[in-house]
C-alpha cells in the first residue's frame, strides 16, 4: 500500500471525528449542550449494538440465540442505523464471508475496483452505489426470508429510519421543553450520529482489510486495528472474526476490548440469551501463524 493511499485512507477515518470535536468546541452552549451529548451517545450505542449485536454477530453469523422479540428488536434497533435494510445487510455481509477478498466480495478493496487508493475507495463508500443490497436474499439469507416478522421489518425500513431520527427530536424537546432542543436532538441524535456511525462501520470494510495486524493463517486479507476498537464497539478485531466467523467475541486477546462481547455477555447472564459461540483458546492456537523456521547452522566438522 502507497503512502498516499494510506494516509488518505486514514483521513477518511479521521476527519469525521475531528470534525465532531471541531463542532462541539464551537458550537458548545449555542447549538449544543449536555442533553445533544447524551442523546448522540445513547442514539449511537443503541443502534451502533443494533448493528454489531443484531445484524452481525445475531442474524448473519448465529453467534448466539434468543427468542424472537429480542431477535426483532435488534433488528428495528440496526435498522435505526441507516445502513440498509436488515435482509439486504446480512444478504450482502454473508456474501463477503463467501468471498471474502476474492472476486465476488460487494466491498473488498483489493479486487474489482483495483488496489490502492482506488480500492480503499470502493470498500469505504463506493460499493454503496454499485454492490449494496446485490446479494441475492434467497441464496444468502434464506432463513430471514422465510421469517415473517423479519420480512415486515424489512419492508418497513423506511418508517423505521423516521423512527430514528425522531425518537431523539422529541427526546430532545422533552428535555429541554423547547422547539431549538427538538432540532438539536434530531441534529446530534440523528444526523450526526448516524454520520459518525456510517463511517465507523465502512472503516471495517476498507482499513481492516488494508492495514493492522494479523495471527491466524487465513487466506484473506483482514486486519486487526486496535485504535478502532471501541469505536466500532469491538468490530476491528475483523482478523480474529474472519478467522473465527461464528464467534459472539472478536476480541479474543486479553487486551482486545470488544464492547459487543461485553454486552453480549451480560445478558447471557440475564438469561435472555444462550447458546453463545466461544471458540477454545486450543482451536485458536491450531490457526495461529507458525513463524519460519532460522536456517540451520552449518555442521561443526568433527575431528
Amino acid at each position: 500500500m502507497s503512502k498516499a493511499a494510506r494516509t488518505a485512507n486514514l483521513l477518511a477515518v479521521l476527519i469525521p471525528f475531528v470534525a465532531f470535536v471541531v463542532a462541539v468546541v464551537l458550537l458548545w452552549g449555542n447549538g449544543v449542550g449536555w442533553h445533544d451529548l447524551a442523546l448522540f451517545a445513547v442514539m449511537y450505542l443503541l443502534t451502533g449494538f443494533g448493528v454489531t449485536i443484531g445484524f452481525h454477530r445475531l442474524l448473519t453469523h448465529r453467534s448466539f440465540a434468543t427468542s424472537k422479540p429480542v431477535e426483532y428488536l435488534f433488528a428495528v434497533l440496526g435498522s435505526m442505523s441507516v445502513q440498509g435494510p436488515v435482509i439486504s445487510w446480512v444478504s450482502d455481509h454473508r456474501k463477503h464471508h463467501a468471498h471474502a477478498d476474492e472476486d465476488g466480495d460487494p466491498h473488498s478493496p483489493h479486487v474489482g475496483a483495483g488496489s490502492g487508493l482506488r480500492g480503499l475507495v470502493h470498500a469505504h463508500v463506493g460499493w454503496l452505489v454499485s454492490e449494496q443490497g446485490a446479494a441475492r436474499k434467497r441464496k444468502y439469507a434464506p432463513d430471514l426470508m422465510e421469517d415473517g416478522g423479519m420480512r415486515r421489518i424489512n419492508r418497513a425500513f423506511p418508517w423505521i429510519v423516521v423512527l430514528g431520527l425522531g425518537l431523539p427530536a422529541l427526546l430532545g424537546y422533552l428535555i429541554t421543553g423547547k422547539l431549538t432542543g427538538a432540532l438539536t436532538g434530531l441534529l446530534w441524535g440523528g444526523f450526526v450520529r448516524v454520520f459518525f456511525l456510517h463511517h465507523v462501520t465502512w472503516s471495517v470494510n476498507s482499513v481492516c482489510h488494508f492495514f493492522g495486524r494479523r495471527r491466524f493463517d487465513i487466506e484473506d486479507h483482514s486486519t486487526n486495528v486496535f485504535w478502532l476498537a471501541l469505536p466500532t464497539l469491538g468490530e476491528a478485531w475483523h482478523h480474529n472474526h474472519h478467522a473465527f466467523p461464528r464467534s459472539a467475541v472478536h476480541g479474543l486477546g486479553r487486551r482486545e476490548l470488544d464492547p459487543s462481547a461485553w454486552v453480549i455477555r451480560g445478558m447471557e447472564k440475564l438469561g435472555l440469551i444462550w447458546n453463545v459461540v466461544r471458540i477454545a483458546p486450543e482451536r485458536q492456537a491450531q490457526k495461529l501463524v507458525v513463524p519460519a523456521a532460522p536456517p540451520a547452522s552449518p555442521a561443526t566438522p568433527t575431528a
